[in-house]
């Protein structure tokens, strides 16, 4: 019905893409944004490193794919109409060992599969002409990638909505949603808001707030923290644009490398580590609640099993600022400890299955009035315009 109210819990690039699409898609439908901080765009769309993925590495078929390659030209097409910050910087996924080849050529096809724009393979020699400080044996050159800033484009995000009628509503941190004749009750305290629909959208808490929905209780939000060095501003002459490692497929995290900022910076990471807190930005920080949550789920202990020998080099990464450079400087040699400063971190909220398996792709469930968000991490900023399409026509059944 148009004079439907939608409720999103999250102001994240997601909830907020999400709002807005409902906005425009079914004019008079009142969109209600429910958020616990005091702004919008806080937490992974806030410590985000502003990268617009091409579609390279993401299994043809999947979710992430399509709406990946789909997002970066509604994305594109939102910054150019606006006047945000997108600049194609390009992108090399560089190899530094012959054994790495054989993964390089493989994700060159399944990037072909996925219709990435522009891609070709490169030598050595034309690494150089792109790249003059980068090592490398081969790699492939993304000249479409692009880095842009996502806090600026939410907040655009959450103005649409209010220019459409609808409300953020910030400092509602969701403690009850619960099922009433004809909508969904959520509650934070004492305060509360009904509402015909709710799309949850809670990123680092996910799995908490659709168990408040009675979703079920898998998969579980395990956070990884990722870490940041700096390049010095007197060494950021040595990268023109982003450089990458070949990517493990059997683990989601894509390994140090160089990312120019919009603002000049260029960081350099991140690694990734098991974040003692869903909100852990900082090494120091710990929710003895969240440990007690991973230590009782058998799919972290699984997941532990597998991938042990991974954790202790991503901690040593960043405990060690040496070692952290030692794994970079085979992209650009000669940078070193001291070409760098510590950058900031962020916190991804990566799902987990029972089975130990680390969810890869976008994952959404349906709880009766209830829509869950349950797995949204990398690319969901690039292709936050694209999933909002995707969540809108399933909500209103008119994908």
């Amino acid at each position: 019905m148009a004079d439907e109210t939608i409720g999103i819990v999250g102001a994240g690039i997601v909830g907020l893409a999400t709002g807005r699409e409902i906005a425009l898609r079914r004019p008079g439908t009142r969109v209600v944004v429910l958020e616990k901080e005091d702004e919008v765009a806080v937490h992974q769309t806030g410590h985000n490193s502003g990268v617009v993925h091409a579609g390279i590495y993401y299994t043809p078929g999947s979710l992430k794919a399509g709406l990946c390659v789909q997002g970066v030209a509604l994305l594109k097409e939102f910054c150019q109409d606006r006047k945000l910050p997108y600049r194609e910087t390009g992108k090399l996924v560089m190899a530094v060992r012959q054994d790495e080849l054989g993964r390089m050529e493989s994700l060159y096809e399944r990037a072909r599969n996925n219709h990435v724009p522009d891609l070709r393979r490169v030598s050595r020699e034309e690494i150089r002409e792109i790249e003059p400080h980068a090592g490398g044996i081969a790699a492939l050159h993304s000249p479409r990638t692009a880095i842009t800033d996502y806090r600026a484009i939410a907040r655009e995000f959450a103005r649409d909505i209010e220019a459409s009628g609808g409300e953020v509503r910030l400092g509602f941190p969701v403690t009850s949603v619960t099922s009433v004749p004809g909508g969904v009750e959520v509650a934070s305290g004492q305060d509360r808001r009904t509402v015909d629909r709710l799309i949850l959208c809670a990123g680092l808490h996910s799995d908490t707030v659709a168990r408040l929905a009675q979703d079920k209780a898998e998969p579980r939000i395990m956070p990884f923290r990722g870490e940041y060095m700096l390049l010095r501003p007197d060494r950021t002459h040595l990268v023109n644009g982003l450089i990458y490692p070949v990517p493990d497929p059997r683990y989601p995290f894509l390994g140090v490398h160089f990312t120019p900022r919009v603002d000049g910076s260029v960081e350099v990471g991140p690694n990734a580590v098991l974040a003692l807190a869903r909100e852990g930005y900082r090494l120091a920080k710990v929710s003895p609640r969240d440990l007690a949550g991973l230590a009782a789920y058998p799919g972290s202990w699984r997941m532990a099993a597998r991938h042990w020998r991974t954790g202790i080099k991503e901690y040593r990464g960043s405990l060690s600022r040496k070692a952290f450079m030692r794994d970079a400087a085979h992209y650009v040699p000669g940078v070193g400890v001291a070409d760098v400063v510590r950058g900031g971190a962020g916190v991804r909220a990566q799902a987990l299955d029972r089975d130990g398996t680390l969810v890869d792709d976008f994952r959404i469930h349906q709880v009766g009035r209830v829509t869950a968000v349950r797995n949204a991490p990398s690319p969901a900023a690039t292709a936050s315009m694209a999933i909002a399409e995707h969540i809108a026509g399933a909500v209103f059944g008119d994908a």
